[in-house]
């Protein structure tokens, strides 16, 4: 399954080469910019249902996805499994729920990613569905790229795991090399 996964990722242009800044201020020689692939229909389709078939024995209530790289995987998973899907934004550094978005007391609910690094948008989520008195049951995303040792309280279910390393930028051998260096992810770098 994990095959076909990095197989669907090559294809689409979804999973780069070269020299990447990351959300976290650390460099990496490999990124994953799965919106490439999900902007394909028959792509998305096929990668949620992989994790649609991981999350089978939960019951699911709503699907989250944080903007913007849930926004895609959440309508998708939660139409294959024919529950309600809606996403959070941020606002003035915040998320939140907007567009009339609620989030019913008790329900149970999983959060969807595209990837998950540090798990900091996940955390925020989780703790905005959490307020409105939810429960979370774990997030589903197309790629784990977390450290092994990086244990971020909540179940983790994923297409695939990639173990992508990554650099502080004192000790990149890319920068060491003077390769031009891409920020490519939607986080505003602080």
């Amino acid at each position: 399954m994990e095959n076909r996964v990095l197989e669907i990722l090559k294809e689409t242009d979804a999973f780069l080469e070269g020299h990447f800044l990351l959300s976290s201020n650390r460099h990496s020689k490999q990124y994953v910019q799965c919106a490439k692939a999900l902007r394909f229909a028959d792509s998305a389709e096929e990668l949620m249902k992989i994790l649609k078939e991981k999350l089978n024995h939960l019951d699911i209530d709503l699907v989250v996805g944080p903007a913007m790289g849930g926004v895609i995987t959440s309508y998708e998973l939660g139409r294959q499994l024919k529950k309600e899907s809606i996403f959070s934004e941020r606002e003035d550094g915040v998320v939140k729920l907007r567009r009339g978005f609620d989030i019913k007391e008790g329900s149970n609910v999983i959060i969807s990613e595209d990837v998950v690094t540090t798990g900091k948008s996940t955390l925020e989520v989780k703790k905005l569905i959490e307020s409105y008195g939810a429960n979370v049951l774990g997030v589903a995303c197309i790629v784990d790229r977390r450290a092994s040792d990086l244990d971020i309280g909540i179940d983790v279910f994923s297409c695939i795991k990639l173990n992508i390393e990554s650099f502080d930028e004192a000790n990149c051998p890319l920068c060491k090399e003077n390769i031009p260096v891409y920020k490519p992810g939607s986080r505003k770098m602080k």
